[in-house]
């Protein structure tokens, strides 16, 4: 009877890594083929990852809270019923250097495989030996994990930024008066008015993909206001047809995505990523819709947006959020984003400057709808009015694209009708 290993799953563009979080088997278990044995999570996704055989899980290679790249060997099972026959010899152990090192700290560098390490340009290995980085240190943002010119200087930067280590501020006797940890993940640190929270695996990953999000793209936004009373009247008028036709609710999120879509189409560079080779112009819209869950977001993908039609799109979104907000989006669904979305104002902002989801060029907000007095020819009126935040990648828009994409939006909003809807 063969043993198969279970290898740690590509669980989203540009990721090369996943820590794990839970594991829901333990050793000695017998697992069904497709039965989830183990919840990994990294920036992008929270997952459960199923087994792709059948057998008893005889090992288990890495402990939970342990950071380890694309393709590690995690667990090995043996092979049982029908599976039994699809390995004749069993298979190697893993040997022990196989397996990373415990999640570092906040701020440093995950080492990911060799084989994708050295993938490196010419320029690059270049900045790397002027600075005197190993490119091994550095986390690539790349397409497979490659380290790119912007991931040398993002390394750089936060290595110049980071503080020194502080003096002691005591003597060793008081030191060793501080508080102890009260319970396990949570230590006091000045007696009963402070406390530290252990991070989360999903929150550290958040910090890191943000952190590095902000070191790898200059980041620009720009703000218009929208008068969407035409869309609200027409919404209120049709939510609850809607539900009934439809089993699902009727939100905002739809219509602005085919606004955004068409948007996309006329300002292509919008739907783009940067490499050092050039700017990588995508030909579909994979629309990634942020979502929030208690311990942080996500963000689930409409792929093809641009080509459903309204009522598809709007079962696809509300499906999507659901299933994201009960930790059940499979990798596949966080993955290939092109262009994100943010509904901000679901919160009660009328204004924000988000973050650029890795390796995209832009983000939109859309932000509270409001009843503001607004002047019209030479009146005032009250109207439902929205802004829309677009934070883009300087070196990919410039000021002005941004502005006249904004522009084409804020006009087919407010020019909205029925006729609007492609079905």
């Amino acid at each position: 009877m063969g043993v198969a290993p279970i290898k740690m799953p590509q669980l989203g563009e540009s990721v090369t890594e996943g820590t794990v979080d839970r594991w829901l088997k333990k050793e000695g278990d017998y697992v069904k083929r497709d039965e989830p044995i183990v919840e990994v999570v990294t920036d992008k996704v929270n997952a459960e990852i199923p087994s792709p055989f059948e057998g008893k899980l005889v090992k288990i290679a890495v402990p939970e809270g342990t950071t380890i790249p694309i393709g590690v060997e995690i667990a090995v099972i043996e092979l049982a019923g029908a599976d039994a026959g699809l390995i004749d010899a069993e298979a190697p152990p893993s040997p022990p250097e196989a397996v990373a090192a415990p999640a570092a700290a906040p701020g440093a560098e995950a080492v990911s495989a060799p084989s994708v390490r050295q993938r490196l340009s010419p320029a690059v290995r270049r900045l790397a030996e002027e600075h005197g980085l190993d490119p091994a240190q550095i986390a690539g943002s790349g397409e497979g994990g490659r380290v790119t010119r912007d991931d040398v200087l993002a390394f750089v930067a936060r290595r110049e930024a980071a503080p020194a280590e502080p003096a002691p501020l005591e003597a060793p006797a008081a030191a060793a008066s501080a508080p102890q940890a009260a319970e396990p993940g949570r230590v006091a640190v000045d007696g009963a008015r402070e406390e530290l929270v252990r991070l989360s695996v999903m929150r550290r990953s958040i910090a890191e993909h943000m952190t590095r999000s902000l070191a790898t793209s200059p980041h620009a936004w720009t703000l218009q206001e929208i008068d969407v009373s035409g869309l609200v009247s027409y919404r209120e008028a049709e939510k609850e047809g809607f539900r009934q036709r439809h089993g699902t609710t009727l939100t905002y999120l739809p219509f602005v995505v085919q606004v955004v879509c068409d948007a996309i189409k006329e300002f292509p560079y919008l739907n783009s990523s940067w490499t050092d080779d050039g700017i990588v112009l995508k030909r579909y819209i994979n629309m990634g819709i942020a979502v929030a869950i208690p311990d942080g977001l996500i963000v689930p993908v409409v792929r093809d947006a641009d080509r459903l039609g309204f009522t598809d799109l709007a079962q696809t979104i509300n499906d999507l959020a659901d299933r994201a907000r009960n930790r059940q989006l499979k990798p596949d669904e966080v993955a290939a984003g092109t262009f994100t979305l943010n509904n901000t104002g679901a919160t009660g902002s009328i204004a924000s400057q988000p973050i650029i989801n890795q390796p995209q060029a832009a983000i939109l907000t859309t932000e509270a709808i409001m009843k503001r007095p607004v002047v019209i020819a030479d009146g005032i009126a009250v109207r439902h009015m929205m802004n829309m935040c677009l934070s883009f990648d300087h070196r990919i828009i410039d000021g002005m694209t941004a502005g006249q994409f904004l522009g084409f939006i804020k006009r087919r909003l407010e020019s909205w009708g029925p006729a609007s809807i492609r079905l």
